[in-house]
């Protein structure tokens, strides 16, 4: 299953560890994803991978 968002397909970022001396390693940023349950028109549930902030906004909008 991939790290990304259902509804705004935000996924992974890449950047730099830097420590204190100055080195630069690679890393990952990953999104911040919740599992929620979606009730679609018909009735139905299902199960979505969302990320908080997106869900935040679907909160602010319902």
């Amino acid at each position: 299953m991939s790290r990304r968002c259902a509804i705004s397909g935000k996924g992974p970022m890449s950047g730099n560890n830097v420590s204190h001396a100055k080195n630069r390693t690679k890393r990952r940023f990953l999104p911040n994803l919740r599992t929620v349950r979606v009730t679609l028109e018909d009735g139905s549930t299902k199960k979505i991978r969302i990320s908080a902030s997106e869900l935040r906004t679907l909160k602010k909008h319902s």
